[in-house]
């Protein structure tokens, strides 16, 4: 097979990593594999393509700003990633986050329709189907099940400062994302396939795989960090984003600072310089790290992992503690619930802040050691990647050999 994935980033981040993870395999099993991506950082992508520069990720946050039509910019990039696809000619292409300031979804699904490639999406959030957000929970917006309109989410990702174009965006991206003779969507979460069934993507194919995760770099390791840190005898609670905003409830654990006990004491990783120096002394905080090392030893080290998301898909976060052996409680939020059950954590009321910490003192009370082999068994059964992983290379294998029949 000759497979080509088309990402923001290739290696780092939870969908670079997917991508990157799907091509070694894909070499390994001596298939042809490229990815073309944005980003420029990148981490394990032999045989990759760089084709979107740092300015034209500027004019694309720009144009959005301004106009609300996110994806409609990079013209010229998506243009030079066209040409790519010509010239390597794959036998399936694999789209994984499309939007991120960096393809013109016009010109990329115009030729995808054109050539009649197979083609799998992989939906790592809501944005496909909506007129403007990658997610609805926070507002509460059903708009999207019927038409886009008057969007109470312009000032969330992708922000638009001036314009409201989600009743065009909305129409643009239905005729534009059904118009493929040949397209199979994956959801991470059974939650996101649900959603879909309402939306205008219902009538398209739809698979769920789950996200997996590297068993042998997230498994309990040793660390020094309480010593350096001095949290020696102290109840550690850890919270991990890519970024801290309102959705991934950083607000919760500034109030839970407040009401925990004098012997716990929370670590967040992937806070902004201006985040790090307006937290209380009763958090520590940490920028954001692409070292997976040290993620390991930071989830190793916690004493239950708290994810008090109000909008997610299928965190990785949560996998990532728990194969660690590493307690998690969650919100009721989206198909964050679907990584954890009885014996490897708790999940939380959405948004109550008395529910989280009473789960969290439930954890404190019956102790890591209660919870730990249950989280890593369950990491070894259900995170595997090269399990998860195998599964979209047998979907291209089922997807050509029906093509070929």
């Amino acid at each position: 097979m000759k497979i080509l994935q088309i990402n923001a980033t290739c290696g780092v981040g939870s969908t670079g990593r997917i991508a990157a993870d799907i091509h070694q395999m894909l070499l390994r099993q001596n298939h042809q594999s490229l990815v073309a991506y944005a980003r420029k950082t990148t981490k394990k992508c032999p045989d990759q393509l760089h084709f979107a520069g740092h300015f034209n990720f500027i004019t694309h946050v720009l144009y959005t700003f301004i106009t609300d039509r996110h994806g409609f910019a990079s013209r010229a990039a998506t243009r030079r990633l066209l040409q790519v696809i010509e010239q390597y000619k794959p036998d399936l292409i694999h789209l994984q986050a499309i939007h991120g300031y960096y393809i013109n979804i016009e010109l990329l699904f115009n030729y995808l329709a054109e050539k009649k490639l197979p083609v799998v999406w992989t939906l790592h959030d809501c944005w496909s189907f909506t007129g403007h957000c990658a997610y609805y929970d926070y507002s509460g917006c059903q708009k999207w099940r019927v038409q886009c309109e008057h969007c109470p989410s312009l000032r969330d990702y992708p922000i638009s400062l001036l314009l409201d174009n989600s009743r065009r965006n909305y129409r643009d991206k239905k005729k534009l994302f059904t118009s493929l003779t040949d397209l199979t969507l994956v959801t991470p979460s059974h939650w996101l396939a649900g959603e879909l069934a309402h939306s205008f993507q219902s009538q398209t194919r739809c698979v769920v795989i789950h996200n997996g995760i590297n068993l042998e770099t997230f498994q309990p390791v040793a660390s020094d960090f309480r010593n350096r840190h001095q949290l020696t005898g102290k109840f550690m609670i850890l919270g991990v984003a890519s970024v801290w905003d309102r959705r991934k409830g950083l607000n919760f654990f500034l109030e839970l600072a407040q009401r925990l006990p004098e012997e716990c004491r929370i670590v967040l990783v992937g806070l902004s310089h201006k985040q790090l120096n307006q937290l209380p002394a009763s958090i520590t905080g940490l920028r954001k790290t692409d070292s997976v090392r040290q993620l390991a030893e930071l989830y190793s080290t916690a004493d239950v992992f708290v994810n008090p998301t109000l909008e997610d898909n299928y965190p990785t976060t949560n996998l990532e503690a728990l194969s660690c052996g590493t307690p998690v409680i969650t919100f009721q939020t989206g198909g964050s619930v679907e990584s954890v059950d009885a014996q490897t954590g708790y999940i939380a009321r959405q948004g109550d802040l008395a529910d989280l910490l009473e789960k969290i003192l439930l954890i404190k009370a019956q102790g890591k050691n209660h919870f730990a082999k249950a989280c890593r068994d369950k990491a070894e059964n259900e995170f595997n990647r090269e399990d998860k992983y195998q599964q979209y290379i047998d979907l291209y294998q089922s997807l050509l050999t029906r093509g070929q029949s």
